[in-house]
């Protein structure tokens, strides 16, 4: 009896440390994003890149994200292929960020809440504060890889970036190809630059 107690408290030990990991990868993920969108205007588009280069890096299971995105077509790539997608849509994704957060009006980050979906799989469920406006539910999920915790998804006011990019690309290499989707990864990237 007693060693049952000890597994079960051992085991609330385990998930309770996993839940601050994973908190603590979005809480010091989204002090990025508010501390490029408090210089606002001080920073230029590629200065917002190489802060938040490191950082999405560092917080993003980018690999994961990328084969997710292209489903059952990542078996059909070459490993340069693969080498050459990865690379793209990490910087796809970094270009998003130093596009979208250009600027501070008094927003903030709260986390609500941190569920533990499975032994290798946490929700962070999160609100950007927005002074004059609805407040934007922003919820992540995040994989163990290895000993640390990486996001794979977020889930902006219920919807899921990785469904809407899933949809969107897998549609791309079925239809035209590898080297398309990478030409239209190109375009996005220019797009968020300008």
């Amino acid at each position: 009896m007693l060693f049952l107690l000890f597994c079960f408290t051992s085991v609330g030990f385990a998930d309770d440390a996993d839940k601050a990991a994973a908190s603590k990868v979005v809480k010091d993920f989204q002090a990025v994003i508010l501390n490029v969108m408090q210089q606002g205007d001080k920073l230029t588009f590629e200065q917002r890149f190489e802060i938040f280069k490191p950082a999405v890096i560092k917080s993003h299971d980018l690999v994961k994200i990328t084969r997710i995105v292209v489903s059952k077509e990542w078996k059909t790539l070459t490993t340069e292929q693969k080498k050459e997608l990865v690379k793209k849509f990490s910087t796809l994704s970094i270009a998003s960020y130093a596009h979208y957060f250009d600027g501070f009006s008094g927003q903030s980050f709260k986390v609500e809440s941190v569920k533990q979906l499975s032994p290798g799989q946490i929700y962070v469920h999160t609100f950007l504060v927005l002074p004059d406006d609805k407040d934007v539910s922003m919820d992540y999920l995040l994989k163990k890889k290895g000993d640390d915790w990486r996001i794979i998804n977020i889930i902006t006011n219920g919807v899921s970036d990785l469904a809407l990019k899933r949809s969107e690309y897998v549609a791309v290499i079925q239809k035209s190809g590898f080297d398309s989707l990478l030409a239209e990864l190109s375009v996005k990237i220019k797009k968020f630059s300008n």
